[in-house]
């Protein structure tokens, strides 16, 4: 007992010099300050500004970060006895708390001082205090600004730096306080030159010396950074900024920060060579890319470095069978006909593949070269991840069929590549079906048992049968299975359809829809080749034909009502009256109208009310003006003006 009451004792003498050292300093020195070159002149407290300016050296020879790379100054702690005289200029300086990892007090209370090289904190704000830590700034740094959230559940206005290897999570109760730092350690990243990884340079250099095939090939025997390797990598090919993806949507996804990622990528590209179904995998990977842009630049040069060859590797591949460097290639192919890199990668790529074609002596290899040289002229923005099967089609460099149905039983099976629209898809299946002559207008519609849409022009069909696949994979047992249908879209001559052609049939169909909404099933199609010679058929094929065009008549109607073919207001108008006539008759009072939506475009007569001036009452009286409405009711929205008088 007398042990734990001692050991009680001393915890709390350590927790009240704790306490005593965060929370017992003067009130005024819990305020930040903002300094800028004249404040040694000036002593008075001017406005608060932030001035950035290029790092200086000290004429004293006081030691610096100059002479270490910008990529490793963040790892350089220096916890010697340095007072703040002896840094550079001071933009902002004040006490924040910081986040620290262990102990029993989460935030700390620390004096910081934010120059334009690093962001420092010292145990207090005395000449003699020491420095605890230093964050040093580059253009790859970030930072993370104030957010509600983060007030709402801790009472304090946060703000995240992120360096190389350290992140500086700081707090503060007042958010104008929290703004000024954040905009402050902005403004000397973005002060930074831009960091470039040793690729990059690589990459300029070769694009340099294109035409000199002789510095090139030095290039590459001497930077095996370029080269195939079996080694991980552990830092990404290109510059990434330092920060977490936890704050943004992505972090439901799995995925930490850009750079980790990068590197997953390249271990994720090691296993394709021994993968036994290399399929699950190459999706894997597209659809990071997909959702992480910035990490198609990253893979490209992955792929590159992995595809590219040297004199000497091409003398010693003509003895070895098997080529490990074939599964990169099937992905850059499968990449190519996804994403397009940046203009600068682009150019890189088309050189290596050049190069490749030139010096490879693997006749397979130099077919997938000149695809993917093909293919990239063509490629534009997926989005989805190709299918099982279009992947399966992709590594073997050739198309994939596409399955599209039409009015009936009949279904066509279309080539398609990753390039293919679904104009291109419907112009094929007119020509197939002879329409291509046709005066109707034809489009793609997605199908199934419970809805159909129609599919835009400049779509890419294989996106589409991806998103079927994807809605198969969720739901295996459901019967609703989506399809490419081949369906009339406009009508716009009905009257030179022959009844024997496929095109009736088509028009046939949109009927049967028609009359099946609303309740009327007609008979089947079946009927029309076997009844012809029974007495009183053809009465009965021109009674059908006549009603046949009315329901064309409403069909088109319906078109112009949302909106599909253009049409003035007269004709508007005129189509209105007529489809009042075909639905009411003669005109009674005791009739029900339909909504105006059914009869005339919504917007139009919205347009109509905004932009139409007030018209006096003597003008409702006046000979000459005709009105669409009930008689007697004059407070209605005049519909239209026509002239009925002579000139």
């Amino acid at each position: 007992m007398p042990l734990q009451g001692l050991c009680w004792l001393v915890c709390c003498r350590q927790g009240f010099s704790l306490l005593a050292r965060d929370h017992g300093e003067k009130e005024e020195e819990e305020s930040f300050e903002l300094r800028n070159q004249d404040e040694h002149i000036h002593t008075g407290r001017g406005q608060l500004e932030v001035t950035l300016s290029q790092p200086t050296r000290t004429a004293n020879g006081t030691p610096c970060l100059s002479g270490v790379p910008e990529e490793k100054r963040s790892l350089i702690t220096q916890k010697s006895k340095m007072t703040m005289d002896e840094d550079p200029e001071v933009l902002v300086k004040g006490w924040l708390l910081r986040e620290v990892q262990g102990g029993w007090l989460r935030q700390r209370r620390f004096w910081f001082v934010l120059t334009t090289d690093s962001l420092d904190y010292y145990s207090g704000p005395d000449r003699d205090a020491r420095r605890l830590g230093t964050l040093v700034l580059t253009s790859l740094c970030s930072v993370l600004w104030p957010d509600k959230h983060t007030y709402k559940q801790t009472g304090y206005w946060s703000l995240t730096v992120y360096g190389r290897k350290h992140c500086y999570r700081l707090f503060t109760k007042h958010y104008n306080e929290a703004v000024h730092w954040a905009c402050a350690v902005q403004k000397v990243i973005d002060s930074k030159a831009p960091v470039e990884t040793p690729t990059q340079l690589l990459i300029r250099d070769i694009e340099e010396n294109k035409f000199n095939p002789e510095v090139v090939e030095h290039i590459y025997e001497h930077n095996p950074i370029l080269r195939y390797t079996t080694s991980p990598l552990y830092a990404p090919l290109l510059p990434f900024p330092y920060g977490s993806l936890h704050h943004t949507y992505m972090v439901g996804k799995g995925y930490t920060s850009i750079r980790e990622e990068a590197v997953r990528l390249f271990n994720c590209l090691q296993q394709l060579e021994s993968a036994r179904e290399p399929i699950p995998l190459i999706q894997g990977i597209l659809q990071t890319c997909l959702d992480l842009r910035p990490l198609r630049d990253e893979l490209y040069c992955q792929l590159i470095k992995q595809t590219s060859v040297t004199n000497s590797r091409v003398l010693t591949q003509t003895q070895i069978q098997p080529n490990p460097q074939l599964r990169y290639w099937q992905l850059l192919t499968c990449m190519s006909c996804t994403f397009l890199p940046s203009c600068s990668i682009l150019r890189y790529l088309r050189f290596h593949l050049k190069r490749v074609q030139s010096l490879s002596v693997d006749p397979e290899v130099e077919s997938y070269a000149s695809f993917i040289a093909q293919a990239l002229e063509k490629t534009r923005g997926r989005e989805c991840v190709p299918s099982w099967e279009e992947i399966q089609g992709l590594m073997g460099r050739q198309e994939i069929l596409c399955t599209v149905h039409y009015p009936g039983p009949g279904c066509c099976q279309i080539p398609i590549t990753s390039h293919t629209t679904a104009n291109e898809v419907v112009r094929k299946m007119a020509e197939r079906l002879g329409l291509q002559d046709s005066r109707n207008t034809f489009a793609l519609f997605e199908q199934n048992s419970c809805w159909e849409k129609a599919i835009g022009g400049s779509t890419i069909i294989a996106d589409v049968i991806t998103r079927f696949e994807n809605l198969s994979a969720k739901d295996p047992d459901s019967d609703c299975q989506c399809r490419l249908c081949f369906k009339l879209y406009c009508l716009l001559d009905t009257d030179n359809i022959s009844t024997d052609s496929i095109e009736y049939l088509f028009l046939y169909e949109q009927i049967h829809l028609r009359w099946s909404c609303v309740g009327v099933t007609p008979h089947a199609r079946k009927i029309i080749p076997h009844r012809a010679a029974i007495p009183g058929f053809q009465t009965e094929m021109a009674t059908k034909r006549q009603n046949l065009r009315t329901a064309a008549l409403n069909k088109c109607h319906e078109m112009v009502v949302r909106g599909q073919l253009p049409a003035c207001e007269d004709d508007l108008l005129s189509l209105a009256a007529l489809r009042l006539q075909c639905l009411l008759g003669d005109f009674s009072t005791l009739s029900p109208y339909p909504p105006l939506e059914q009869l005339f475009p919504a917007e139009v007569v919205e347009a109509r009310a905004l932009l139409a001036p007030l018209i006096p009452l003597a003008v409702l009286h006046s000979p000459g003006v005709c009105w669409l409405g009930r008689c007697g009711d004059t407070s209605g929205v005049r519909n239209r003006t026509r002239d009925c008088g002579p000139d």
